[in-house]
């Protein structure tokens, strides 16, 4: 039995299908069971509710375990990161001990000499992990290259977005061994359960080596496009690319900094801990990697995509659908109408909004609120989706993230855009009967509800300051969604 945390991340969500795919028994821990539903794999896995920075969440979720395969990690830059990521894994550590786990695998990162604080995070986490009574297996990789990847949607969102940029002197300067992601996804599975990996770190990288300038342009020629021109400015600190990388790609301002960070030093294989000792074959170099990737991208199948790690809600705090009893006041937009189609001919439509497909309103005024976010270093409007037509619980749309999907009855979405309060865009689908307070048997009522929770004073301004917008935003919406599912077949829902 292989127990992994992280499942729903990008690298989990690789994983686990190539585990069941060995013939493993595989267990996901997690902190929000609802994720794991909407995948395909969800039928297949035991599922149990731990959260790694809780250590009594922990107690009896190894149980019957032979391996831990840890893939938990925080990108961003939170409070104390570092002390946190060291007591989350000495969480797991001292709970796989107490079950009397056989061995525990760790994803870490590459680098040596001085380390930015997440690689050397990473690192220190190997590090609590060896204290432990329990074997050790730690492999550190670099830039990894894959479809939905954070390091490939950086690159992607630079070079396709920008004929030409300004870069710091580490992307002409310092070198990557950039790994493609199938690769990463095969060193995990073969040093699970095996017995020489005990005890050992592993260094991961493919048979490229070059500066990040150099994979910029390997990028261009595999993608069709033609090599940018690339400025070298001595004076941009990590700090204001990571600022530029928010603005013009889809990566949020605090992730976009700690992966510069761990570029700005030299990220090579040491050639004493490659992990080809141990598993020999070849490996994809950069071109192939890329091809593979931008072709998943083409045909819109990314297995996994770097926003499906979302945060979960923390249920101190209040929900959509709480009560007006259960505590603060909650402002509402809510819109009611029926129509003749079909719960699920609404639902489809609604399924596909955001990413390409838009919000069926004034595409200007959610351009201007996702610029906005980014200027204040969140994650903008710019992310899309996993899928252009599918959603499922944890799938990041734009500014928005999944929080319900139970088709063809009910979508809710969670607002993850900077801003004093908490927001929801929420729709309930039922069809209408001879007791419903509105329509006509055999039609369907869609409610449509914008749900905002406050905090404090400056949330509360913040309600009253967008309301007006609201009024070009939500009737259009709903009226477009009608106007789409009654269509016999929808082509295009795009606002130009």
């Amino acid at each position: 039995m292989v127990a992994v945390l992280g499942a729903t991340g990008y690298i989990g969500g690789r994983l686990v299908p190539r585990l069941l795919a060995d013939g493993r028994r595989v267990r996901v821990v997690v902190r929000s069971p609802e994720k794991v539903v909407g995948r395909p794999w969800a039928g297949r896995v035991e599922t149990r509710v731990g959260d790694v920075l809780e250590p009594d969440s922990l107690h009896g979720v190894f149980n019957g375990v032979d391996v831990v395969v840890h893939l938990v990690h925080g990108m961003t830059d939170g409070d104390d990161f570092e002390r946190t990521e060291a007591e989350a894994a000495r969480a797991v550590r001292d709970a796989a001990a107490d079950a009397g786990v056989d061995q525990i695998v760790y994803l870490g990162g590459l680098g040596s000499g001085k380390l930015s604080a997440h690689l050397r995070s990473r690192q220190h986490v190997g590090e609590v992990f060896s204290d432990g009574p329990v074997p050790v297996t730690e492999l550190r990789a670099g830039v990894i290259i894959g479809s939905g990847s954070a390091s490939f949607e950086m690159l992607r969102g630079l070079v396709e977005r920008l004929p030409a940029m300004v870069t710091p002197r580490w992307a002409f300067d310092t070198r990557v061994q950039p790994s493609a992601i199938v690769d990463v996804i095969s060193d995990l599975a073969g040093v699970i359960g095996n017995e020489a990996a005990y005890g050992e770190v592993l260094d991961v990288g493919g048979p490229d080596v070059m500066t990040y300038r150099q994979l910029m342009g390997r990028f261009s020629r595999m993608a069709g496009l033609r090599d940018r021109l690339v400025i070298k400015v001595p004076v941009l600190t990590p700090s204001l690319s990571s600022h530029w990388v928010n603005l013009v790609t889809p990566i949020p301002r605090s992730l976009a900094r700690a992966l510069i960070d761990s570029l700005t030093v030299d990220v090579l294989v040491r050639k004493e801990h490659s992990i080809d000792r141990l598993l020999p074959r070849r490996r994809l170099g950069v071109d192939e990697a890329l091809c593979d990737a931008l072709e998943e991208v083409r045909d819109q199948e990314p297995e996994s995509w770097w926003t499906d790690a979302g945060l979960a809600s923390n249920p101190a705090q209040p929900w959509s659908y709480d009560p007006d009893w259960a505590g603060p006041t909650l402002y509402e937009d809510e819109r009611a109408a029926t129509t003749t189609a079909r719960p699920a001919d609404v639902y489809d439509v609604l399924e596909r909004l955001g990413g390409r497909t838009g919000w069926l309103s004034p595409k200007w005024l959610w351009n201007i609120r996702g610029l906005a976010d980014k200027l204040v270093g969140g994650v903008g409007s710019s992310r899309g989706r996993r899928h252009a037509s599918r959603l499922r619980v944890g799938d990041a749309v734009d500014f928005w993230r999944v929080e319900q999907a139970d088709p063809p009855h009910a979508l809710r979405l969670r607002a993850e855009m900077k801003m004093p309060g908490r927001a929801w865009l929420e729709w309930s689908i039922d069809e209408a009967d001879e007791d419903s307070d509105a329509g006509e048997p055999g039609e369907t009522i869609v409610r449509q509800r914008a749900i905002y929770h406050p905090a404090g004073a400056w949330g509360r301004l913040y309600w009253w300051a967008v309301w007006p917008f609201h009024f070009l935003i939500f009737p259009r919406i709903m009226r477009r969604v009608l106007e789409q599912a009654e269509r016999p077949r929808v082509s295009d829902y795009s606002v130009r």
